[in-house]
């Protein structure tokens, strides 16, 4: 008996739709979500052709006065007539060239981290921030080479809102690390010694922490002794984000199996080859989101330092809108400053985004 031909493989369905398919799906695929589509498209258009009247279409670009401001929409004139301030605060202005040198710098450093295939990259990146940041900080102060010395009392605006955050990231990540390891530490003293710094830490808001730091810590240090304020409000800050970082990472720790343990034991690895080689890489790709999102919330907590008289970049903006002279702009100053931190916050997430797809990728896993 001769056996039946064997039938042709069928193709997989095309599962691409049509825009008009995709809109009926989605948007119009009942009586109730087409009045609901209806009634959210109406609302947006309410509130954004006004919106874009006012903050596009009439609005001043250019100029330097308030008398410039005449097409009855959003004097962005203000914004430009006070960028300076607001991108260095009361940096003198004969040295402004070298924030933007030390910027360059510090962009030229991180380079290496953005090359995937470079080899030891992150050891190149490590040393080359390290440099740069060196020199970014000779530049900033002064005294040194010649350059005019320039006081922490005179940095603010995104400047002194990016020093904030960078050095509240770069030394909360290294020592929430620690923090994490040693609160799942087998070491009772180390382990208690831990988890005391983090509650306390946790308990504290942190517009205590720098009011602390700047008005009550000096009076505990002897008589002649004392610490730049800048400096008091970054260590605070560092400490407070390190003790978020840490629970952070405890989370990636705990989601390793213990036979990640086992293995790296039975391979005869020691204890801190078996948290750098086996452990940490991966708990740290478990946690990315939880991470930047520390990452994120730090940088916009970098605006409480103008209660310890310190101007970052939204305290600038704050003392633009009391000049007499532009009295009456302040939805402008805020939308601004809305936006740049918009910026940062969004580009940090999306820099999460791809850390996440190419550690997916490299473990064959599947990107969120």
């Amino acid at each position: 008996m001769a056996t039946p031909a064997a039938s042709p493989a069928l193709l997989p369905p095309d599962r691409r739709l049509t825009p008009l398919a995709w809109l009926r799906r989605n948007l119009f695929g009942s009586p109730a979500d087409a009045v609901l589509t209806l009634l959210i498209l109406y609302g947006l258009t309410q509130a954004l052709v006004p919106l874009m009247g006012w903050a596009l279409v009439n609005a001043d670009w250019t100029g330097s006065r308030r008398e410039d401001c005449a097409g009855g929409g959003a004097c962005w004139v203000f914004i430009n007539a006070r960028m300076g301030q607001f991108l260095y605060g009361f940096y003198p202005e004969a040295q402004r060239w070298r924030v933007d040198l030390a910027v360059a710098l510090v962009a030229v450093g991180g380079a290496p981290l953005f090359f995937a295939r470079l080899a030891h990259r992150g050891r190149i990146a490590t040393g080359s921030l390290l440099v740069s940041f060196t020199a970014a900080y000779v530049l900033f102060v002064g005294g040194f080479f010649g350059l005019p010395f320039v006081e922490t009392t005179k940095w603010g605006g995104l400047m002194l809102t990016l020093v904030v955050a960078i050095t509240g990231i770069a030394a909360s990540f290294p020592l929430g690390i620690l923090l994490a390891l040693g609160r799942r530490s087998e070491m009772p003293v180390i382990r208690v010694l831990c988890v005391c710094f983090i509650e306390f830490w946790r308990g504290v808001p942190l517009v205590t922490v720098l009011f602390m730091s700047s008005v009550m810590l000096p009076l505990f240090l002897p008589e002649g002794v004392n610490f730049d304020k800048l400096l008091r409000a970054l260590i605070g800050i560092a400490l407070f984000a390190a003790a978020y970082m840490a629970e952070v990472v405890r989370g990636g720790l705990q989601a390793i199996p213990r036979g990640q343990y086992e293995a790296a034991a039975a391979l005869g690895l020691g204890y801190w080859r078996t948290m750098g080689l086996v452990v940490l890489p991966q708990a740290l790709r478990h946690v990315i989101p939880g991470i930047v999102n520390s990452f994120i919330a730090l940088f916009k907590d970098t605006t409480l330092v103008l209660i310890i008289g310190l101007f970052d970049f939204l305290g600038v903006v704050q003392a633009g809108l009391t000049d007499p002279e532009w009295l009456g702009f302040a939805v402008e100053g805020y939308v601004f400053a809305a936006m740049v931190y918009w910026v940062f916050c969004f580009g940090m997430s999306r820099m999460s985004a791809r850390i996440e797809r190419r550690s997916d990728g490299a473990t064959g896993g599947r990107a969120w």
